[in-house]
């Protein structure tokens, strides 16, 4: 009998009044689940977390109103076990490769939430532990900014991270496996120079663009000056020799190959060095190297800052 069962090209769903309660891979699974939910008068809360089928244990969770078959065991699991898997469910539903609301562009992972048919972005991070982290804890934090602590636990890693909030903005300063080995002047220290050096071009952090024009009233805000053992911020008043100094050998590459050049004209020069998404790999350091005033567009040509 397949009453309440409607099958769809590979999966099955399980509905009734035009409310569908799961969608199921095959049709063993969609009725087992059409049958609780006779046996349950349709109530998903009156439905338990594990049942045992066939010697097998079947894990169940209601995610987003929706009946799900988070696991088969051969084992009964513990409530521990339970409560990860239907932790993992909620935070990558469709196993995409990084989970809910987090999109990579380039080497950037970003944490992008749509709330009222708008966009908005919680944060820029170079590491994606740092962007699993903190959408981990929005998610289970109604999406609030405000509900991190300064110095904040990371079960799932079993580190403490240092986090700042910034124009609704979240930012992991760092992670320390000892809370009482963080020192937090150091720690924002390290992060005001890491934002002095990208603005400078003396390194690349892309995650903290939009702070590159809030270092002084970050230096207010943490009552630190941004001050590095090897470079003198105060005297880098023109750094574009320094800049080119450290440029990586692939960005050098692209830089010399400019000379009022089209990005086919760069890709010709640089054939040598030619891999999976060459083009894209060149167009990525050209944006760098324009971010960074060594290069300027014009239409479809790159003309070197100083030419």
């Amino acid at each position: 009998m397949t009453k309440y069962i409607r099958k769809n090209k590979s999966s099955y769903n399980v509905v009734k009044s035009s409310r569908n309660y799961g969608k199921f891979q095959n049709l063993d699974d969609a009725t087992f689940i059409r049958d609780l939910l006779i046996e349950n008068d349709w109530n998903p809360d009156l439905i338990n977390q594990t049942y045992e089928v066939n010697g097998q244990y079947i894990v169940l969770g209601v995610l987003d109103e929706k009946i799900q078959i988070l696991a088969k065991c051969n084992e009964k699991p513990s409530q521990n076990a339970i409560d990860e898997l239907v932790k993992r469910k909620k935070r990558n539903p469709n196993n995409s490769r990084y989970g809910l609301n987090i999109t990579r562009v380039f080497d950037t992972f970003i944490i992008k939430k749509r709330i009222a048919s708008d966009d908005y972005i919680f944060g820029y991070y170079d590491r994606l532990e740092d962007a699993e982290f903190v959408r981990n804890h929005l998610l289970d934090n109604q999406w609030n900014v405000n509900s991190f602590s300064q110095i904040q636990y990371d079960e799932d890693m079993d580190n403490f991270r240092v986090v700042e909030v910034i124009d609704d903005k979240v930012y992991v300063l760092g992670s320390f496996g000892d809370e009482n080995a963080i020192d937090l002047d150091e720690v924002r220290k390290e992060f005001l120079n890491k934002i002095t050096k990208h603005k400078l071009g003396l390194a690349q952090h892309p995650s903290l663009d939009e702070l590159k024009d809030s270092i002084p009233e970050l230096e207010e805000r943490f009552n630190i000056k941004a001050q590095d053992d090897v470079w003198d911020f105060k005297n880098t008043q023109d750094p574009l020799n320094d800049i080119i100094f450290n440029l990586t050998p692939f960005q050098k590459s692209v830089y010399d190959a400019v000379d009022n050049s089209t990005v086919e004209d760069i890709e010709k020069s640089l054939v040598r060095f030619r891999s999976g998404n060459f083009t894209q790999k060149i167009q990525k350091n050209l944006d760098e190297l324009e971010k960074k005033g060594l290069v300027t567009k014009n239409q479809n040509h790159y003309i070197k800052q100083n030419q």
